[in-house]
């Protein structure tokens, strides 16, 4: 099971070419993908075609669905953020510190290409499933 981030997907409905696109496609036919309710939010609400919203639609709603929030997830995701912030790093994003909270909590690894994710990587534990190039 990998959790896929908007970053990826956004790339991956616009036919970029990339690590993570090409990840994806691959993962797409070999492991369980999940999306989470944050992140489809966040994708769906992006298109601006009908047509191409539907397909995307279908698409991502075939896929493992991870609800994300919840109070549990909550204050976990602001002490991961304060842990952070104390550490001098500022997440820009609460969706991503819920997103990173979540697959850290159950130790789920993480497709994404949006460099707020790092921190969480390299100092509470995500698992990255492309290595860092930053």
């Amino acid at each position: 099971m990998v959790l896929v981030d908007s970053s990826i997907w956004v790339d991956y409905f616009n036919g970029k070419e990339n690590a993570g696109t090409a990840k994806l496609d691959e993962l797409l036919s070999t492991t369980i993908v999940g999306v989470g309710d944050l992140i489809l939010a966040d994708v769906l609400q992006g298109f601006r075609s009908d047509a191409e919203y539907k397909t995307a639609k279908t698409l991502l709603l075939d896929l493992e669905l991870h609800e994300l929030g919840g109070q549990e997830m909550a204050i976990k995701a602001a002490d991961h953020f304060r842990t952070l912030r104390r550490r001098g790093m500022t997440v820009r994003k609460t969706v991503d510190c819920f997103i990173a909270t979540y697959c850290i909590d159950r130790g789920m690894p993480l497709l994404y290409n949006d460099r707020d994710f790092d921190p969480f990587v390299q100092h509470l534990g995500l698992h990255a499933v492309l290595p860092l190039e930053r």
